[in-house]
């Protein structure tokens, strides 16, 4: 095997165990965002107040497309996942609301 390859296989190495590393600050993040989601969903549901905020989820998806700018992310892939995540809030909301 040639230095340069030796040396981008390396590189290579590295670069995966940052985006493993990341991915677990992900998961975890996510994890720990549900949990304050879902103890919102249950204080909705005592109060009888709507599962979804859409004034709260506009000034969200807001802040998040200026964050994503800020840190040099497509802010509509910031959007979508946003949305996504909002959705499935919603979802579990809507189960405490039973």
């Amino acid at each position: 095997m040639s230095d340069a390859i030796t040396r981008a296989a390396k590189v290579l190495k590295g670069h995966r165990e940052s985006i493993d590393r990341l991915d677990a600050i992900l998961v975890y993040t996510l994890g720990e965002r549900f949990k304050h989601t879902q103890a919102v969903g249950k204080l909705k549901a005592a109060h009888d107040l709507p599962p979804s905020d859409p004034a709260r989820e506009t000034q969200q998806i807001a802040r998040l497309t200026d964050l994503a700018n800020q840190a040099d992310l497509d802010p509509e892939f910031a959007k979508k996942f946003l949305n996504f995540i909002i959705q499935e809030v919603i979802k579990h909301h809507e189960q405490h609301q039973s």
